[in-house]
């Protein structure tokens, strides 16, 4: 029965790609036989975090019609056979501080993940073939956080605590934020809109959605911008360049339409092409790219696109990543894109998210203050005999690339902050179990109360070289007697809820209920939270 269902399926890709949509070639992933109808298909696990090749579960291939232009897209059906794409992140585990005290990571202001969470929760759609591919920082980081400093480049706030889901534990939660928001000094900004118009962008929630959130990106920007419109299907059409004319930009946005094939190598490239054009010196040079992320074109391998992606962003143009739509979505090819050229990648799923991205965000959202940003948490063994970093597993980078300057970090916008948390088990715990030995008393004298040192390091956004940051964490007295602010709990929250949907391994005593509980004690009136909150119940937690 299952080799009768799997060869109807792919009879109808067959059949499906012969009518121009959009689904990739090299990568097409259908979904298992025994999915819940409309869930969405996931990916095999990547290769290692540092990698860029990916390795998806093995698909025919499809071949697909010459003349994609003139193909009539299949309005009917398409969308209720689910090809959207996912890489699976495998979950990170505890790390003895005596084994490996440095952890090291690129900074990731992403929020692509919770938002498409958050529309597969709302549609109702089950959770159980995304449940690997959840990136907990991307929940995490869509959230404000308290900063009390700005008097640095990046200031860092954190918290130690008692871990809500393990009493052997501890939670450390740490924010820090790029304080350059209104010092951000610009000769204007040169945008380039670079829609995707294929076939598959037909639906209200993807083309029609992106027109619309362009337009109000638009309407904010003042006499100084610059706008170009570049569109993509089977081939790349520039509508509009330069221009600082807001019903010129409108009308020409109003002029695109759904129909096609999906170039997108081709779209980028152009996009790049238009975007060194208009080159403003010293000012903000941005592609920013609407796409349900399925390409059948030209590149169409998330590797050839990344690798394109990263030839084009020597230019010195950054990136913007806004995915749109569901059933063909391919939330591996926006995010991967998104992290290879400098770039941020977020999903948006209304148009209130577009106009918090667009509008309310635009300075963090556009506007890159600090590139190539790396973490590096050095550990003490003489306190923390292990720890297990949560989140951006898929970001993990080797201790030796923290002082490479060849090596890309994270791009980083004006007033953005970054959230880090850190589940660790403090020394002590298991010594008497397994007989370790730390290091020798002389290293760590006189940081007996130090938990770790966070060190940042980032790049102005014209320069190459690279400076550096470094924060001390201090350890807590009593942490019996530390009362949690609504930052931490409400982190705590997400991590719970992130482990639950995942099946962690380290989930502990963590549930819907207590991830509820704790979301809801720290959503300080905030509608974002409490939305948050709102899905919790949606998934079956008690209020």
């Amino acid at each position: 029965m299952k080799k009768k269902i799997i060869a109807s399926m792919l009879a109808l890709m067959t059949t499906l790609s012969f009518a121009g949509c959009g689904q990739s070639a090299d990568t097409a992933a259908m979904a298992p036989s025994d999915t819940t109808a409309g869930a969405p298909a996931v990916m095999t696990e990547a290769a290692t975090q540092a990698d860029t090749d990916y390795y998806y579960e093995p698909a025919e291939r499809v071949e697909y019609a010459e003349d994609t232009d003139s193909a009539e897209y299949p309005e009917a059906g398409y969308e209720d056979f689910n090809t959207e794409e996912y890489l699976a992140i495998k979950e990170s585990g505890f790390v003895k501080v005596a084994d490996a005290p440095l952890s090291t990571f690129a900074a990731d202001v992403d929020t692509g993940s919770y938002c498409n969470l958050r529309r597969l929760i709302n549609e109702g759609d089950a959770l159980v073939n995304v449940e690997s591919s959840i990136r907990t920082e991307e929940i995490i980081n869509y959230f404000d956080y308290s900063v009390d400093d700005d008097s640095n480049v990046f200031s860092i706030q954190y918290e130690l605590g008692n871990c809500p889901w393990n009493e052997d534990t501890k939670l450390l939660v740490m924010t820090l934020q790029a304080n350059a928001e209104e010092k951000v000094t610009s000769k204007g900004n040169n945008f380039v809109f670079l829609i995707d118009s294929s076939g598959s962008m037909s639906s209200p929630n993807k083309l029609d959605l992106a027109v619309e959130s362009f337009k109000m990106l638009a309407e904010s920007l003042g006499e100084n911008d610059r706008v170009s419109v570049v569109t993509y299907s089977g081939s790349s059409t520039t509508l509009l360049e330069g221009s600082n004319n807001y019903k010129k930009i409108c009308k020409a946005l109003d002029k695109i339409e759904a129909g096609g094939g999906t170039n997108g190598s081709g779209g980028i490239t152009a996009a790049y092409e238009c975007a060194e054009e208009y080159f403003i010196e010293g000012g903000n040079n941005r592609v920013i790219i609407a796409s349900d992320g399925d390409m059948n074109l030209g590149i169409t391998s998330t590797g050839g696109l990344v690798d394109l992606i990263t030839k084009e962003k020597e230019s010195g143009v950054f990136l913007t990543v806004l995915g749109f739509g569901s059933g063909n979505y391919s939330d591996a090819n926006m995010e991967s894109i998104a992290d290879a050229g400098n770039g941020n990648y977020y999903y948006i799923d209304s148009i209130d998210e577009a106009e918090r991205v667009l509008v309310d965000k635009l300075k963090q959202t556009t506007v890159t203050v600090a590139k190539d940003v790396k973490f590096q948490t050095e550990f003490n063994p003489g306190v923390v005999y292990s720890y297990r970093q949560i989140g951006y597993e898929n970001r993990v980078m080797s201790a030796s690339d923290f002082n490479d300057d060849t090596k890309d970090g994270g791009e980083v916008g004006a007033g953005q902050q970054v959230t880090i948390a850190y589940e660790i088990e403090l020394a002590g715990s298991k010594e008497s179990s397994d007989g370790l030995k730390y290091q020798e008393s002389e290293l760590t004298e006189g940081h007996e109360n130090e938990i770790c040192t966070v060190s940042v390091r980032y790049k102005e956004p014209d320069e190459d070289e690279s400076s550096k940051l470094s924060y001390v964490v201090e350890n807590v007295k009593d942490y019996d007697k530390v009362k949690s602010s609504d930052d931490f709990r409400f982190v705590a929250g997400i991590i719970e809820t992130s482990m639950i949907i995942r099946g962690s391994d380290y989930k502990g005593s963590a549930t819907l209920d207590s991830a509820y509980i704790l979301a809801n004690s720290g959503t300080k009136n905030d509608k974002y939270r409490k939305e948050f909150c709102d899905l919790l119940v949606t998934l079956g937690a008690e209020e």
